[in-house]
């Protein structure tokens, strides 16, 4: 099969998922790309055409050993037409579980081919200062490992006459999926001292949770603690200082703190 165009599909709030796929997608080679960045609040609304004749690679984070529910909402609204798809979730050095396996009946269901899966690793979310965890992943060694994965990927395609000669694409996880964490409303919080008022924080967040007048403020309700707003300010102002979030913080960089590496499936 001849492929000569890529979309790129990702919803990456702190942006360790994006980097995994713009790897990807530089060994894939194709002649033209596309980015369909659901992210943002504004996806939500975005006209996405069907896709045809072309090569999807739709990768999100993981949260909790499953896909984020905005994630997932927003893939749901992809057409696939039979497109053929390199699926990847990216995590924080703990456990993707379930979440691959999801992604992969996700993607099945909005009409996509999974032809290859990846699990790599980006730096937590909770990551700080005091509680690093996989701090700068994916680092080169992460990047040059999803272009050679994209390579593989591309030689398939490229031995397959037809997509119904594939096998169906085996990935780790279990169904049903495990039980999402419910948490308290939660949200990071704002030293309004330090702040200076630039609104990075509320540029990035995915759901519009926040809110910067003289104020800073954030809807704990739509809050998905991706923690963008942390990692996007300059000055340090926005910081979660939840002591449940931080003791679980402390613990991942305890227990978690052995450098596990990318694992992929063709």
């Amino acid at each position: 099969m001849n492929i000569n165009a890529t979309k790129l599909i990702y919803f990456s709030p702190t942006g360790t998922t994006r980097k995994v796929t713009e790897a990807i997608m530089q060994g894939v080679r194709t002649a033209t790309v596309e980015h369909i960045d659901l992210t943002q609040p504004g996806s939500k609304k975005l006209i996405i055409e069907e896709m045809q004749n072309e090569l999807a690679i739709i990768g999100s984070p993981v949260y909790s050993g499953r896909l984020p529910t905005d994630a997932i909402s927003r893939i749901r609204r992809l057409k696939g037409n039979d497109t053929p798809a390199v699926i990847v979730v990216v995590y924080g050095n703990r456990a993707y579980e379930d979440a691959l396996l999801e992604l992969r009946d996700l993607v099945l269901e909005a009409g996509f081919k999974p032809i290859a899966a990846g699990a790599f690793i980006g730096e937590h979310s909770y990551s700080n200062n005091a509680a690093p965890i996989a701090v700068g992943r994916p680092d080169a060694e992460d990047l040059r490992v999803a272009k050679e994965f994209g390579i593989l990927a591309h030689m398939k395609m490229t031995n397959l006459r037809t997509l119904a000669e594939m096998l169906p694409l085996q990935v780790p996880g279990k169904f049903p999926y495990k039980e999402r964490v419910a948490l308290p409303n939660i949200s990071p919080v704002t030293e309004e001292k330090v702040c200076i008022k630039c609104e990075a924080c509320a540029s990035v967040c995915p759901n519009a949770a926040i809110t910067v007048r003289d104020a800073v403020m954030t809807d704990p309700g739509l809050c998905i603690r991706c923690c963008a707003c942390v990692k996007a300010c300059s000055t340090g102002a926005r910081t979660m200082e939840d002591p449940h979030i931080r003791q679980v913080a402390e613990q991942l960089s305890i227990n978690c703190s052995k450098r596990k590496e990318p694992e992929t499936y063709l």
